[in-house]
């Protein structure tokens, strides 16, 4: 469901949490979070804000908290701090007995918006009547329960940046085509790493109801859909260009939905998590230039002193719905639950969340 469609019953932030002072809020929230123990389970995705992240219980990328998620089942009450999709993804893999919190319901994600299930639906069926039953649908982890759902139901798996080559590859041995969704950019990327050239990739453009391919249709080999992330499009050439002029020697890593031609300039590109580590890794003294979102890359720099970091882009801004969760919005989840009250609570349908489930098992089982 796209996050639109949730925001007519969202409750808005209390005005008293506007004028708290941050060291009252802090204090609070240790308090909750001593008093509910193991009852109380916060999951953060590394481009969340410091002051949200220094009370995560697990820090990761899509992957690994998808997989804290499906493998806690201490915590009766587990905010996610994150985005929309992220709280779906938990609550889809969470038992019965566990409720999933999104401090504040307006974080979602442009990416994932840009599939919605009934363009896809209608590409599913255009598809069909090209190529038939060719066609394999895998879906990026940024996307709703409904395109998840829809994977599930056609045989296919959702991916991250963290295992998206294993599944394309996986993908491969099931049909002869791969319909990806919904950033065309990871799709790309991943699908080119593996060996299929561009020349067989095409781009469905869900607006025009129509296929972006110039050539025989036989020879595509991959569907991408037209879908971005309004972060990482933000890295151009010139980005690369004005770093390679500026500092020589400095090498520049970035994430794959970076689009192809920054990717290809790039010394390196990977996940999250596998940009972390290459800079945690990385020889004193070495010198970064970092494509990904800019609390991530301000994280790295403050943890790394000894190494020269910068945005490969410094006029980048923080992804602006990851940066809706703030110390406001996460102590008012947390009295909510304190106080036993109902508010903020992430839940997917039995139907979708079964079909999904299968496009999630798909991917964890060989993650």
């Amino acid at each position: 469901m796209a996050i639109a469609n949730l925001l007519k019953d969202v409750k808005m932030l209390p005005e008293k949490y506007r004028s708290m002072e941050r060291s009252e809020m802090e204090a609070r929230i240790r308090e909750i979070k001593e008093k509910l123990g193991d009852d109380l389970f916060l999951p953060c995705h590394h481009y969340q804000k410091d002051e949200v992240v220094q009370f995560a219980d697990s820090i990761g990328d899509s992957l690994q908290l998808a997989q804290v998620a499906a493998k806690n089942k201490k915590a009766k009450h587990i905010v996610f701090c994150g985005v929309h999709f992220m709280a779906e993804t938990a609550d889809m893999l969470t038992e019965d007995y566990q409720d999933v919190y999104l401090p504040d319901m307006r974080a979602g994600c442009s990416m994932a918006d840009m599939a919605d299930i009934y363009q896809t639906e209608e590409a599913w069926k255009e598809l069909q009547n090209i190529f038939g039953d060719t066609i394999i649908p895998l879906t990026y982890v940024n996307s709703t329960a409904a395109i998840k759902a829809f994977t599930g139901r056609y045989g296919g798996a959702c991916v991250t940046s963290s295992n998206a080559k294993k599944m394309v590859r996986w993908a491969f041995t099931q049909k002869e085509r791969l319909f990806f969704l919904p950033d065309q950019h990871l799709g790309r990327n991943t699908a080119f790493d593996i060996g299929i050239p561009l020349e067989q990739m095409a781009v469905w453009d869900p607006y025009k109801n129509a296929l972006e391919f110039e050539g025989n249709v036989d020879d595509i080999k991959v569907i991408l859909w037209k879908g971005h992330c309004s972060v990482h499009q933000g890295f151009t050439p010139a980005n690369v260009y004005q770093v390679r002029e500026k500092y020589p020697d400095m090498k520049i890593i970035v994430h794959p939905e970076c689009c192809r031609e920054v990717v290809e300039l790039a010394d390196d590109n990977g996940s999250t998590k596998y940009i972390v580590d290459v800079i945690n890794n990385a020889p004193s003294g070495s010198s970064w230039a970092i494509g990904t979102e800019m609390n991530l890359v301000k994280r790295i720099i403050a943890e790394h002193p000894d190494k020269s970091i910068i945005s490969l882009n410094e006029n980048m801004c923080p992804c602006l719905t990851m940066n809706r969760i703030d110390l406001p919005h996460l102590l008012w989840a947390l009295e909510m639950i304190d106080n036993g009250e109902q508010g903020n609570i992430i839940q997917v349908d039995k139907e979708t969340t079964r079909e999904a489930i299968l496009s999630l098992d798909r991917m964890l089982q060989l993650a």
